[in-house]
């Protein structure tokens, strides 16, 4: 699975999270599969190739997906109403984007990471959402950093730029306040 040196979570792996957590509820249709994971990624980002462009039928051919029943062969295409499940390796390959970092800076695609973490965070014990949520009260802290150093030296005050800037440090502090709030509430 394609990592940075840091072993943040890449972006592009989001349709990969978004399959194996849904499938991680259980087994399903794999063209039911296909529509949740288009809808979820369309709803985050609008449409975008870079996204939707990957192929969830590739799981089944790296191992992470496998059908239910009658076994087809590799060769043949996963029809939409064969029904997939995760395998023990989907199951890994599931644990390891979920506890994966996620680098700075904040863009569309790393919101979709975020927000697809946060949906199935409940499938990680309680000291690994705890990781999580540390993590993203680090995200946000470098975040604020750099906006901070924008508006420092680009975004005076009453200006456009600088209005903007002070709204986006808000909001990413409310973030960090939210995630630290979480962080708090778990136990364990």
């Amino acid at each position: 699975m394609p990592k940075f040196r840091d072993q943040s979570l890449i972006p592009a792996e989001a349709v990969r999270l978004a399959a194996l957590g849904q499938l991680a509820a259980g087994p399903r249709p794999y063209g039911e599969l296909a529509v949740e994971v288009r809808h979820f990624a369309s709803r985050m980002l609008g449409p975008s190739l870079d996204i939707l462009g990957t192929s969830i039928e590739l799981l089944r051919h790296e191992g992470l997906i496998e059908p239910v029943g009658a076994r087809t062969s590799p060769s043949h295409s996963l029809r939409a109403e064969t029904t997939v499940q995760l395998t023990a390796a989907g199951r890994e390959a599931l644990h390891e984007l979920l506890t994966s970092r996620v680098r700075p800076p904040m863009s569309d695609l790393t919101r979709m990471v975020v927000a697809l973490k946060l949906r199935f965070l409940d499938l990680l014990a309680p000291a690994e959402q705890r990781a999580q949520f540390e993590m993203l009260v680090e995200l946000a802290t470098a975040e604020l950093a750099r906006l901070a150093d924008l508006r420092g030296a680009d975004g005076q005050s009453g200006s456009a730029l600088g209005d903007w800037l002070s709204q986006e440090i808000a909001q990413t502090e409310e973030r960090r306040t939210w995630y630290q709030r979480r962080l708090d509430a778990i136990h364990g």
